[in-house]
């Protein structure tokens, strides 16, 4: 068997890994790779794993990173089955036709911009080509084996990141042996609201491990739900509004969650609250679609309350007219918008408008990139730099902590030793990580392998 790594090894994005037996060619995961423009047009235009001659692709989850390049493996001639959850799979048809979207709008951009001599931007893809890819899926429920081919069987299993995410478990047959593969994707964490935690393997041949913070513990959570109604109550005491920017697949669910709760246990303020994101609105729907899926919290809430993401003062706002409202409204409020880190949408107007206003709160949740605006606010600049302008930032800013949805150092070492209670891992191999995550990772790793975990570049080549 032959493993070769094309995507997400030796850095954290663009997951692509290809597995050959002497009868398959089964790609996990195809994702864009994101950074500098040029870099990353380079590497998301063409790919290694030759697209027409793939048996099969399996996608661990609908997170950009690991599906978005995958209409353009459509529109490279790839024309085989998509292995999927059916959450992943409605999850990444608005996620792609987003991307899509976003994609004509930025060539359409630079069109404009770069007149003169320069040949056209052409994005990558078009939603003919997120259509067509989506009719490959064929989606798979979790925990039970699905037979591909007389020599191929596939089993996903709940790995606690997303809605949706799998960790995949693989039995090849391989020159007479059948071996077992696992790929992780990306582990999530226990007990994150929402989700079930990761589900153990009993062991494998081998093993392909994400490593995002594989040599850090994250901060202890704390109780994020008290928290938010503190900054939720002291900002209404002032007639402010509460400005709170999330991503729209992961992170508005769950604030959204922690309110309805409030709102359940009669504590939430009496404020009209928005989510102010199209695409986190569609996500929602999906959300609610798969509630049987979701913790067993959720299951228990569900038993006297029908809508988990809906309450009375909770209204979703779509068309863009509702969302320039919200900049006139009068008293307090509190809208949540995407983007998570405020590098574009909504979120940037919605900055726009209230970071001048000392009655008025932001509130991060989680790590902020640097270069980006929500770097820029949480290191409280007197002044933000939005659309080459200086805002002044008067309004209080809270950074809440504890939902990252990637599993830490702690995390990994129980998910190793609980998978091989029953088995072992043969061959262990990094990826998905910076290089001092990944090389913290193996440290863990490897009193759980018959062989020393191995750290692959992209493009390395493996036989195991």
């Amino acid at each position: 068997m032959r493993i070769t790594f094309h995507g997400a090894a030796g850095e954290v994005t663009g997951s692509q890994h290809l597995i050959e037996t002497s009868e398959r060619r089964i790609l996990l995961d195809c994702g864009l790779f994101q950074g500098p423009r040029a870099a990353a047009r380079a590497k998301n235009e063409s790919f290694g794993c030759g697209p027409q001659n793939l048996d099969a692709v399996i996608l661990s989850h609908a997170h950009m990173d690991h599906c978005g390049i995958m209409p353009r493996l459509f529109k490279c001639g790839y024309r085989g089955p998509v292995f999927s959850t059916d959450a992943t799979a409605d999850i990444a048809d608005l996620m792609l036709q987003d991307s899509a979207r976003i994609q004509q709008e930025d060539a359409k951009y630079l069109a404009r911009k770069l007149r003169g001599g320069h040949p056209p931007i052409e994005p990558l893809y078009d939603q003919d080509d997120v259509q067509g890819l989506m009719k490959l899926f064929e989606p798979c429920p979790f925990g039970k084996w699905q037979t591909l081919a007389a020599d191929c069987k596939l089993r996903f299993h709940p790995a606690g990141h997303i809605l949706g995410s799998a960790i995949t478990e693989l039995e090849l047959l391989d020159e007479g042996e059948m071996k077992r593969v696992v790929f992780t994707g990306d582990l999530g964490r226990r007990g994150m609201p929402l989700l079930v935690d990761p589900t153990p393997v009993e062991g494998a041949d081998v093993l392909i491990t994400e490593s995002t913070y594989g040599n850090r513990v994250h901060p202890a959570p704390g109780d994020l739900k008290a928290e938010l109604l503190h900054i939720i109550s002291q900002t209404t005491s002032r007639g402010g509004r509460v400005i709170i920017p999330a991503f729209s697949l992961g992170r508005t669910q769950q604030v959204v969650y922690f309110l309805n709760e409030l709102f359940n246990e009669g504590k939430l303020p009496r404020i009209p609250i928005f989510v102010d994101s199209p695409l986190a609105t569609r996500l929602t729907r999906i959300f609610r679609r798969y509630s049987e899926i979701l913790d067993a919290n959720v299951q228990e809430t569900l038993k006297n309350d029908t809508d988990v993401f809906g309450f009375q003062t909770l209204t979703y706002t779509e068309k863009q007219h509702e969302s320039m409202a919200l900049n006139d409204e009068d008293g307090p409020f509190v809208v949540i918008s995407a983007s998570g880190m405020c590098e574009g949408g909504r979120i940037v107007h919605h900055i726009v408008h209230g970071c001048g206003h000392e009655q008025n709160s932001i509130v991060l949740m989680g790590y902020q990139a640097p270069g980006t605006l929500g770097h820029q606010i949480a290191q409280h600049r007197k002044y933000l730099k939005i659309f080459d302008r200086d805002f002044e930032l008067r309004a209080q800013v809270h950074q809440l902590e504890g939902l990252s949805a990637h599993a830490d150092a702690v995390d990994f070492k129980w998910w190793f030793e609980e998978s091989t209670k029953k088995g072992h891992f043969g061959h262990a191999f990094i990826v998905h990580g910076e290089p001092e995550s990944a090389a913290g990772l193996a440290m863990i790793l490897k009193d759980y392998c018959d062989h020393s975990p191995v750290i692959p570049l992209r493009g390395d080549s493996v036989i195991v």
